[in-house]
């Protein structure tokens, strides 16, 4: 687990650097099964506490000696603990990104809106969107802030917390969330362990 350290440090900012420094960990090393979970999460707040989940210890050990993690740590920002065993009856969650989240706002919409008039004149096709005007109702997400590698964009990922009814097989994508259809591992819920960190 690794806590953020001062409590007043930029939740967002700072959960967006470790799911970044995860990612290129992951694709770097091709490794399947890596999942995140926020032990601290609740509805105002994603927490200041990251968990990283795998079923072999040395990866989550390698995955804590890298840089950015060792030079937080020794600067005085986060507290990376040592790896630990889960209880097998630990309650399961599910941290998903909800990709349709995104289309609910504005400049995301104007995005998705260029890109389908292009495909559309690239067809030969008239564009003429039609406006979705119903409300729609959003169980508690929270942001991650996140920059490409690749093309130094900035972009968010938008995750939601659903309790799971029983342990699903670790199918997570390269930032270790589940999605909203094809990928829907599980973690073990660590909020237990909060008010020992």
């Amino acid at each position: 687990m690794i806590r953020f350290l001062p409590k007043e440090a930029n939740l967002e900012l700072l959960t967006g650097r470790c799911i970044f420094v995860l990612h290129g960990y992951v694709s770097k090393h091709d490794i399947a099964g890596l999942g995140v979970s926020f032990p601290a999460w609740s509805e105002t707040s994603i927490g200041n506490v990251v968990a990283f989940v795998h079923s072999d210890a040395s990866i989550l050990n390698d995955l804590k000696q890298q840089s950015y993690f060792q030079d937080m740590q020794d600067c005085g920002y986060f507290k990376v603990s040592e790896v630990e065993i889960v209880a097998i009856d630990c309650p399961e969650v599910r941290f998903k990104r909800n990709q349709a989240i995104a289309k609910m706002f504005v400049g995301e919409a104007r995005r998705r809106l260029k890109r389908l008039e292009k495909r559309a004149i690239a067809r030969g096709e008239a564009f003429e969107p039609s406006k979705n005007t119903e409300p729609r109702e959003l169980d508690v997400f929270h942001r991650i802030a996140m920059t490409s590698q690749s093309t130094d964009q900035d972009y968010i990922l938008h995750i939601q917390k659903v309790v799971a009814d029983k342990r699903y097989e670790p199918l997570f994508n390269s930032y270790g969330f589940a999605t909203n259809k094809l990928l829907s591992g599980t973690v073990p819920d660590l909020s237990f362990l909060t008010d020992n960190v």
